[in-house]
């Protein structure tokens, strides 16, 4: 019997978008899972951004139990996350030109890397510049975006264009325009987003193809075990020594 309370109709929500992506987007996953592991292969590091809400789903990948142990945060001051005060700098500074490319200037990236760029949207300056800059300096990028959005909105960069338009590799999260999967006569604007559950489950599925194909070819995945099984520790530090000028949220 189906579930007509609001959670229910979120929980159903949710899983038709995760069941859409896995049967939509395998391609690009595969896609992108190889990718990631080339660049570990060829010696390259790994990178995840993501402004406001995305950067949950860039976080989520980074110093992780079970996930890649070279994957590192690229961050933006006041951008990633929605702990500076107020809150609404956060997406000004989504709009303001310039901003990426000084940020990559400045951060560990170098051409033989990779590089995750999460924006919902994909029409802001800031992933936007940032995808076009990171692949000027020989940067692959893997973009995950609402790919609806270029089609029904306006991008708010000098070019026109958005974050899909300058990725090796696109990742299609399906979410509607607004974000917002419930509506009720009673409650004016919709409400309960679910971009956050479908980007996490995306990046999380191209990490398991990652490391898949990197064991594959007969490269031990760089995973990281959880710190509260026994040994966990141990194997973590291995991990760090063996590719401690890869990652760099150790410093």
């Amino acid at each position: 019997m189906s579930d007509r309370t609001p959670a229910g109709q979120f929980f159903d929500a949710a899983i038709t978008l995760l069941q859409r992506v896995r049967d939509e987007e395998a391609e690009p996953v595969r896609a992108a899972g190889t990718l990631l592991a080339d660049t570990v292969a060829g010696g390259g590091r790994l990178f995840a951004f993501g402004a406001g809400h995305s950067s949950l789903a860039a976080q989520d990948v980074v110093y992780r139990a079970g996930g890649l142990a070279l994957m590192n945060l690229l961050t933006v001051p006041g951008v990633v996350g929605v702990d500076v005060m107020p809150a609404t700098l956060g997406s000004a500074l989504e709009r303001v030109d310039g901003l990426a490319s000084v940020v990559l200037e400045t951060s560990p990236l170098r051409s033989g890397d990779a590089l995750v760029i999460i924006s919902l949207s994909g029409r802001n300056a800031l992933p936007v510049e940032m995808a076009m800059k990171a692949r000027s300096l020989g940067v692959r990028v893997i973009g995950v975006t609402s790919v609806a959005y270029a089609s029904e909105t306006t991008s708010r960069h000098v070019s026109g264009t958005y974050l899909k338009d300058h990725c090796d590799v696109v990742l299609d999260s399906k979410i509607a325009i607004g974000d917002a999967e419930l509506t009720l006569d009673t409650i004016p604007a919709p409400f309960a987003p679910a971009s956050t559950v479908v980007t996490a489950a995306l990046l999380q599925a191209v990490m398991a193809t990652a490391a898949a194909t990197l064991a594959e070819r007969g490269i031990e995945p760089p995973l990281l075990r959880s710190g509260n099984v026994d040994g966990g520790h141990a194997w973590n530090g291995r991990v760090f020594e063996e590719y401690r000028d890869r990652i760099f949220y150790q410093y």
